[in-house]
């Protein structure tokens, strides 16, 4: 059956708009999504948590810069970064400069593959995929991940990097847990593992990639909130349908936004926030139906 000259003209019209609005406009329309999590004890003061992930900066990105450098209004108690915060070797001031005021806040970060090693060129509709050829030439990191961490540490935030550590947010004393990038097999649970201090006012759990095989150790060793990033939220989302992919082993539809791990079970289980990030790899410069975000999350005393 012949196809009409019309019907495919329109076709490659509404492509090609789709595109455009997922690169130009949706790209760079950022938002900031909100949560209530009940994870506190009875009576401690509301905390509110700013959470960064996936900017991926790259030169260039003024409006970007811009959004972020005005996160500081929110008045966060703490933020926490999970990670992939670069995606050039020029990027690492201008990302500091841009968390600006955010930096003399309580802050805890962890690392993401492409904070280690450039990004690399490949087809945009295989971005979410890595070839073996590809994962060969990431064993030497080229990136100035050092000077990223050396300068958010120096401002005084927890590398959680495989570590834990104890921060002062609020009026609370938190006790965090944190693994490297499960993505790249980086993450040493080990190291950090056995049961979450249980004298602590909260317990917090921070890793890049939400991969279940590790938020299972976190969720058993009691820690009562896991943040995360890596996934985009999918990057390209189908309306009525979701996340084509996750790029890790978590479930489409936990891409993104506040759930449970496990996804079933116990009710008392830990408290899951997988940030949909701000960015895109330089070669995949496009976002459908899932804009950039950051997220505050703001803790409350469980219920009951």
């Amino acid at each position: 059956m012949r196809v009409p000259l019309r019907a495919l003209a329109l076709t490659a019209a509404a492509g090609a708009g789709a595109g455009a609005y997922a690169c130009v406009v949706e790209r760079n329309w950022f938002t900031l999504r909100r949560y209530e999590i009940p994870v506190l004890p009875a009576g401690a003061a509301p905390l509110r948590v700013l959470h960064l992930s996936d900017v991926h900066l790259t030169p260039g990105r003024h409006r970007l810069l811009s959004w972020i450098r005005s996160l500081h209004t929110l008045d966060p108690d703490l933020v926490v970064n999970t990670g992939d915060s670069i995606a050039h070797t020029q990027a690492v001031q201008p990302f500091l400069e841009a968390l600006g005021p955010l930096l003399e806040r309580p802050g805890i970060f962890v690392f993401g593959s492409n904070d280690l090693y450039s990004p690399i060129p490949k087809n945009p509709l295989g971005y979410l995929y890595e070839t073996p050829d590809q994962a060969r030439r990431r064993h030497i990191p080229d990136m100035p991940w050092a000077e990223l961490g050396e300068g958010m540490a120096a401002a005084g935030w927890l590398d959680a990097n495989n570590r834990r550590g104890r921060v002062k947010a609020g009026e609370l004393d938190i006790a965090v847990g944190g693994v490297h990038d499960s993505h790249i097999d980086k993450d040493r649970y080990e190291e950090i593992a056995g049961p979450a201090d249980p004298t602590a006012d909260l317990r917090l759990g921070v890793l890049h990639s939400p991969e279940p095989r590790v938020m299972d150790r976190f969720a058993g060793d009691g820690y009562d909130l896991l943040l995360a990033g890596h996934t985009h939220g999918g990057q390209v989302n189908l309306p009525g349908y979701g996340a084509l992919v996750t790029n890790c082993g978590i479930d489409r539809r936990r891409a993104r936004g506040l759930h449970r791990h496990p996804a079933q079970g116990d009710p008392d289980r830990s408290w899951l926030h997988v940030s949909g990030g701000l960015g895109t790899s330089p070669w995949a410069p496009f976002r459908f139906a899932c804009r950039p975000e950051a997220s505050v999350l703001t803790l409350i005393p469980r219920i009951g």
